[in-house]
């Protein structure tokens, strides 16, 4: 099996005799998300493997978001596509610090990003991600809130909110990299570009975007927007979905090193090892699974609510 419509024909077959669902982030690989059955950001993903009906999840992403997939689908077998896929934002914050920073912001919420372990989940009241963390914030009845573990989106829903955000120092890579002078730049050879990033970008590099915005969030944008060209800074993985939705735009990123390693660890031959071995699986004790679920279903049901409110109006 040395070229893709093989690797393609292969995991076919593998869906149906595992009775699985493929789904995919948004940074993954291009053929990676061409074979998948559902493409999307984490509250997108979030949403789905609640829903779908299958007896095995394959998981093309990171370990946090097939934990996220477990906790919810305890019916599913659930496969992590690439064993080795982490998150060295989730890796910033462990148990015995997450402990200690309740202890010294003792009255606060605690609102975790949901870019964490199951673990760090558990000890949490709330879950959000880039697309809803406003409303999952506002929605919280105390005024003192400790966000983790992500110190540029944290900074970002402070902007937006009138609550007390405290800021625990994690951060993305990918994101954290881009600079204000590689904006200014890009503008330069793109004048006509509108500049979207993503809220994980440190301040000084939002406060020159047009817009902050989650993967999700930037897919729309683009499709409604009259403008034909942008320049984008998030992980370039999202550059093929908005190419494919978008034939007649323009796409630039800020800068070419805009690649999470962990995301491209998965591939269609990393997919199909783990469908014919079914490896990869990942389990949630479930006192954990229970604790995280709660946190989860908290922000589920805020963004339910949310969605709600928009479609009324």
């Amino acid at each position: 099996m040395n070229n893709f419509k093989q690797l393609k024909e292969r995991i076919a077959r593998l869906k149906e005799e595992l009775g699985a669902v493929i789904v995919a982030h948004n940074y993954q690989r291009a053929e990676v998300q061409d074979i998948a059955d559902f493409v999307g950001d984490s509250l997108e993903l979030s949403r789905q493997c609640t829903e779908v009906d299958a007896k095995t999840i394959v998981f093309c992403g990171v370990r946090f978001m097939a934990e996220t997939a477990a906790i919810l689908n305890p019916h599913c077998t659930v496969l992590l596509s690439e064993g080795n896929a982490g998150c060295p934002l989730a890796d910033m914050i462990n148990i015995n610090e997450l402990r200690a920073w309740k202890q010294r912001c003792s009255g606060a919420s605690v609102v975790c990003y949901i870019n964490s372990s199951a673990e760090i989940k558990a000890e949490s009241d709330i879950c959000c991600t880039s697309a809803n963390g406003v409303q999952i914030v506002d929605s919280i009845p105390s005024n003192d809130i400790l966000f983790i573990p992500d110190l540029n989106l944290g900074h970002y829903i402070s902007t937006k909110t009138k609550k007390n955000i405290i800021l625990y120092p994690g951060f993305c890579y990918v994101h954290h990299r881009l600079k204000p002078e590689q904006v200014k730049l890009a503008r330069k050879l793109h004048p006509e570009a509108q500049v979207l990033v993503h809220p994980e970008c440190p301040p000084e590099v939002i406060a020159l975007a047009d817009a902050a915005l989650s993967t999700s969030q930037t897919l729309r944008f683009v499709k409604a927007s009259s403008h034909q060209s942008f320049i984008i800074g998030t992980e370039e993985g999202l550059l093929h979905r908005l190419h494919l939705d978008n034939p007649d735009k323009s796409f630039y990123l800020i800068s070419n090193g805009q690649i999470c390693i962990d995301m491209k660890k998965t591939t269609l031959e990393t997919i199909v090892q783990t469908m014919e071995l079914k490896q990869n699986i990942v389990t949630i004790p479930e006192e954990v699974r229970l604790k995280v679920k709660q946190a989860v279903d908290r922000m589920l049901a805020v963004s339910y609510e949310v969605k709600a409110t928009e479609v009324a109006k």
